[in-house]
């Protein structure tokens, strides 16, 4: 499995260069810790099992009102890569699956 996520700056149209990201398992057990690159992409996260993962943003440098953002997403299949992106503005953001 592979995992990888893209923030966007909203407000500025630009990539969220610098922010910091945790990936960690249902229970809480962090798996990672890594900021975005210039391009606001963490591209190689750790292969990860079957089952739900949360990815937590630390996103106050860009959000006055979102200190940070939280995704909880499932892995039905390993075997396929995951990709998160985080669309992010000063008081509103959203995510999809993408490829």
């Amino acid at each position: 499995m592979s995992l990888s996520t893209h923030v966007l700056n909203a407000a500025t149209g630009r990539p969220a260069a610098g922010l910091l990201v945790r990936l960690a398992v249902a229970d809480g057990t962090v798996l990672a810790e890594h900021r975005t690159d210039d391009d606001g992409r963490i591209k190689d996260l750790p292969a990860a099992t079957a089952g739900v993962h949360r990815l937590t943003f630390e996103t106050s440098d860009i959000s006055p009102f979102y200190p940070s953002v939280s995704i909880d997403f499932t892995i039905a299949d390993p075997a396929e890569h995951h990709h998160v992106p985080l669309l992010l503005s000063p008081y509103s953001y959203s995510t999809y699956r993408g490829s």
